[in-house]
């Protein structure tokens, strides 16, 4: 790359895709899916492994610096949560090293000779022992490039004691086994990078080995992965809580509002309990009043009654007594009557008796069939009248 390149690239970085107003860039945005999250997050494997023995080539998907400066200006606002891509990505990566590293092992066991399960002890501890002092010895340049003198001498003392531990370990290993055996190459792989590590490799191999771009780039990747995992499941629990807290105001106000609707279904049943018992007070009321009016009423109607029977009463005994009273004097008048009557005839009688008895009995047959009386008491009549 070009310095001009490089000067480029450092600025995208710094600043972003509007460094220059250029609109064409911002065509795609960094929430974009076809932009690598693993880029804007500095941890695509494609960019850590680059220039290594297992260089990936670029990704399919986009890498700019200056959408990776776009995201983390704006990741400072808002979470975005490009996380757990990242995480998914990165582990399906470090899953098939981890099964490379399984197929190279059972590789390896079937092309070297069978040994003891102590023999294959003590040949693990001199593979460790060379991984020890492989990481210092990494250490140490890494201290010597920075400028760090005391610390990278006080390393490479670790060092020399790691050395006299290898020779011992080694002498242990060489006198377990026949020397055909130790001189044959015992092999290891390396369970970071899946590379083949020697029994017998010096330590300018090993400082190599565990110095070089490839170890530490697994190393890195898989520290990332552990990172992202942690940050990961601390947001999922934030996110949980904050559901579950939501989730708790949603029930709270729920709960709120049933005991608000509740309250108002109690004061409704009491305004319409007070209401039925005024209705039906006031219903009790308006009976009593009728039954009082009625009651009144009904004794109005029956001293009206009885005051009226009484009345028809007097009135009926006036009458019968009126009747008894008109019967008295018609009877009164008829025995008057008839006395006059009597009278009369007796005085005809003496009238006629004084005049002859032919006369007088023609005027009496005459008076008696005016009178409708019959013959037979005419005669007797008759007797009398001739006695008398």
């Amino acid at each position: 790359m070009s310095a001009q390149a490089q000067m480029r690239a450092m600025l995208d970085q710094l600043m972003g895709t509007s460094r220059d107003g250029d609109t064409t860039r911002q065509r795609i945005k960094f929430s974009d899916d076809r932009v690598c999250k693993s880029h804007l997050l500095n941890c695509c494997p494609h960019d850590v492994l680059s220039g290594t023995r297992m260089d990936l080539g670029e990704c399919l998907k986009v890498h700019d610096l200056a959408l990776r400066a776009d995201y983390e200006i704006a990741s400072k606002d808002q979470d975005f949560f490009f996380e757990l891509d990242a995480m998914d990505h990165l582990q399906s990566f470090i899953a098939d090293c981890d099964r490379r590293t399984e197929v190279a092992k059972k590789r390896l066991a079937e092309t070297q000779e069978e040994i003891s399960a102590e023999v294959a002890a003590k040949a693990e501890r001199v593979h460790e022992l060379n991984e020890e002092i492989g990481k210092l010895l990494a250490k140490v340049e890494q201290l010597g490039a920075d400028g760090n003198v005391e610390e990278s001498q006080k390393v490479m003392d670790e060092v020399e004691k790691a050395r006299v531990k290898k020779r011992e370990a080694e002498e242990v290993y060489r006198n377990s086994m026949p020397a055909s055996s130790f001189q044959q190459q015992k092999l290891r792989v390396c369970e970071v990078c899946s590379a083949y590590l020697g029994l017998h490799d010096n330590d300018r191999r090993l400082a190599d080995h565990f110095g070089g771009k490839l170890h530490l780039g697994f190393i890195e990747i898989r520290e990332k992965l552990e990172e992202l995992r942690r940050i990961v499941a601390d947001k999922q629990e934030k996110r949980n809580q904050e559901r579950l807290k939501r989730r708790e105001e949603r029930e709270r106000e729920e709960r709120e509002k049933l005991r608000r609707s509740r309250s108002r279904e109690r004061r409704r049943h009491r305004s319409r309990s007070a209401s039925r018992e005024r209705k039906r007070r006031t219903r009790s009321k308006s009976r009593e009043k009728r039954h009082r009016h009625r009651s009144r009423s009904a004794s109005r109607s029956r001293s009206r009654s009885h005051h009226r029977s009484r009345h028809s009463s007097r009135e009926r005994s006036r009458e019968r007594s009126s009747k008894k009273r008109s019967s008295k004097e018609r009877s009164s008048r008829d025995k008057e009557r008839s006395r006059d009557r009597d009278r009369t005839s007796r005085d005809k009688d003496r009238s006629s008796r004084e005049r002859s008895p032919r006369d007088f009995k023609d005027k009496k047959r005459s008076y008696e069939s005016a009178n409708g009386r019959s013959e037979e008491p005419r005669s007797s009549e008759e007797r009398e009248a001739g006695e008398i």
